[in-house]
């Protein structure tokens, strides 16, 4: 019963650390700014082959080349 007290009390003392912390970097506790993204915003790459033009345009060139008749 004890160790209940104990843990609840250092639990309720770490929030309260904690919050002042936060508290303490912002004047008058005003919500902080939104970080930039890390990564740059640039051009996406395609993510998978059927997102990538060259690959389909390579893959229309096989398929008219190889239209399954036999030669």
């Amino acid at each position: 019963m004890v160790f209940l007290v104990v843990l609840l009390v250092a639990v309720v003392v770490m929030l309260v650390v904690v919050r002042a912390a936060i508290a303490s970097g912002r004047p008058d506790g005003a919500p902080r700014a939104r970080r930039a993204p890390r990564r740059p915003q640039g051009p996406v790459r395609p993510v998978a082959p059927d997102d990538d033009p060259e690959f389909l345009r390579e893959l229309g060139r096989r398929a008219r080349k190889d239209d399954g008749s036999p030669t």
